[in-house]
């Protein structure tokens, strides 16, 4: 989701003003998502992608996985932020959408810094353990099927070296998980997640209102 929890448009633009300035690439790539009508709402905004480069700097991030990479916006700008030899590994299953963002990370030189496979996420993870791969990733971005957030919390455990970040959308779901009355799949995957995360002993975990909000956890 792209709005942000209880901010007016007058201090969104505020804040918009007050960060870096999006790159016209990203602005460009929004624009081209917003014709897919009601699913572009599944774009991250650019409030959130800033404060993801930052977290991906300060970590000094070179291998991340991302779990869910709807038109590619997020995946652009993670890659925007890594280094020259920084890999990503974008997992999702519609090419649909994907087509899309490959577009867009050739136009920015970005696309030789992604791997993109097209397969369930649950089993791309896999694969990657499968490979050897555990404990060698920097950074996991979950934005995907809230159904199956607990799980790729666990593989991205296995995946995370020590001091890696998870970092989790949707966690305040447009203050829905507030709702008593709401039982959707989907609210209460999300409520399911968020009780994990603060009792799991594996990560020290935080939870901001930026975006739909976001949790950060980082592997002890």
């Amino acid at each position: 989701m792209g709005r942000d929890i209880a901010v007016s448009a007058e201090l969104q633009n505020y804040i918009l003003n007050s960060i870096a300035t999006e790159p016209e690439i990203l602005k460009k790539l929004a624009r081209k998502t917003l014709d897919l009508g009601d699913a572009s709402a599944m774009q991250i905004s650019w409030i959130q992608a800033c404060f993801m480069q930052n977290i991906v700097r300060m970590t000094g991030a070179k291998k991340t996985i991302e779990i869910g990479v709807f038109t590619g916006y997020s995946t652009l700008a993670t890659a925007l932020a890594l280094p020259n030899d920084g890999k990503i590994v974008a997992l999702d299953v519609e090419e649909s959408w994907t087509d899309i963002a490959k577009e867009f990370w050739v136009d920015a030189g970005a696309d030789k810094k992604i791997d993109l496979q097209i397969a369930p996420a649950l089993q791309s993870l896999d694969r990657l353990i499968s490979q050897g791969l555990s404990g060698s990733f920097d950074m996991v971005f979950i934005d995907a099927d809230k159904p199956s957030m607990t799980s790729y919390l666990d593989k991205s455990w296995q995946l995370l070296r020590r001091g890696g970040v998870v970092i989790a959308d949707n966690v305040l779901w447009g203050e829905k998980i507030l709702d008593g009355n709401d039982e959707s799949e989907d609210t209460v995957a999300i409520r399911d997640f968020n009780s994990k995360l603060a009792t799991d002993t594996r990560f020290n975990t935080s939870m901001i209102p930026v975006g739909d909000g976001l949790s950060l956890a980082i592997k002890k």
